[in-house]
């Protein structure tokens, strides 16, 4: 893979007006729930609950107490970032010309944060460096999250009715899944006593948008570097919550050494282009998610790249 690019590269150009629309392309989160504004400095939502029942009261009775909690849970924008070296041939080019790159980048970007969304909502890590980041801590899915495995003679459709009974059980919806190709392929296998696909609308390869009233999405992030998930299944819409902050900087850096290569710019003639973007997001209560994993070690790479 080129480290720099250089003029003679070639870019399918594109015109991107709206960075963030991008985003529900390749993400499975976006898919399933919309993204709200989030400050730059954060902030809090709260959750309110009743874990008792009304009381019947007699005339003239006594009433007793109920219980009500007030918990919250903080989304704070951690910032993201791609930046590439290009020659610094290209700031003699037209202003078509520049335009096309940048569109090119901004479309690039927007599919990697995406892609990071998804990687670091679920597993907690720093998407390339594959290892757990101390900024998400235990704000994903792989932690507190109930997990689901296969039983003897369960198949695929058992595993989710087992993670959807578990969390109506708990008093939650489920609106939403997100499955990996692997999952995604293991339901469309599925067929009745009379040979009829059970989920005919995953047939070769396609990817409904609901299956069985829930809304779907299919996408190798669910099962990212080697993990074991294979879907994940829950209330998305009251659930989890994400956004960015309205800043979205694009910059061209014509000095220095930006991405810390022991290697100056100017005495290479290159320059730096960096988009950056801050992402906040918030699992509202686990107990609302199940998360269905393989039970069997995954091969490295699996599904992951």
């Amino acid at each position: 893979m080129a480290d720099i690019v250089t003029r003679g590269n070639l870019f399918d150009p594109e015109i991107v007006r709206d960075l963030v629309s991008k985003v529900k392309g390749s993400s499975a989160l976006a898919v399933l729930c919309g993204a709200n504004p989030v400050p730059f400095n954060g902030q809090k939502e709260y959750t309110f609950s009743m874990d008792d029942e009304v009381d019947l009261v007699a005339e003239g009775g006594a009433k007793s107490r109920g219980h009500m909690a007030l918990g919250s849970r903080t989304i704070a924008p951690l910032k993201v970032e791609y930046g590439a070296r290009m020659s610094d041939e290209f700031m003699y080019a037209s202003d078509d010309a520049k335009l096309d790159v940048f569109a090119a980048f901004n479309d690039g970007f927007a599919k990697k944060v995406a892609r990071g969304l998804d990687i670091m909502a679920f597993h907690g890590v720093n998407p390339r460096s594959k290892q757990a980041a101390t900024l998400i801590g235990t704000n994903h899915f792989d932690n507190g999250v109930t997990v689901i495995t296969p039983e003897t003679g369960e198949d695929a459709n058992d595993l989710v009715e087992r993670a959807i009974e578990g969390i109506i059980t708990a008093d939650f919806d489920v609106d939403g899944i997100a499955l990996s190709p692997t999952f995604r392929s293991d339901l469309s296998k599925l067929t009745y006593n009379d040979g009829h696909k059970m989920f005919p609308e995953l047939t070769w390869g396609a990817m409904a948008g609901t299956l069985n009233g829930l809304k779907a999405a299919c996408n190798n992030t669910v099962s990212f570097n080697s993990s074991l998930d294979r879907a994940i299944v829950g209330d998305f819409g009251k659930g989890f919550k994400w956004g960015y902050s309205k800043q979205i900087p694009f910059e061209v850096i014509k000095y220095g050494d930006p991405d810390n290569s022991g290697r100056d710019l100017k005495g290479y003639n290159e320059i730096y282009i960096r988009a950056e973007v801050y992402l906040g997001w918030a699992i509202l209560d686990k107990n609302a998610f199940a998360v269905i994993r393989s039970a069997a070690s995954a091969a490295p790479g699996e599904d992951g790249e």
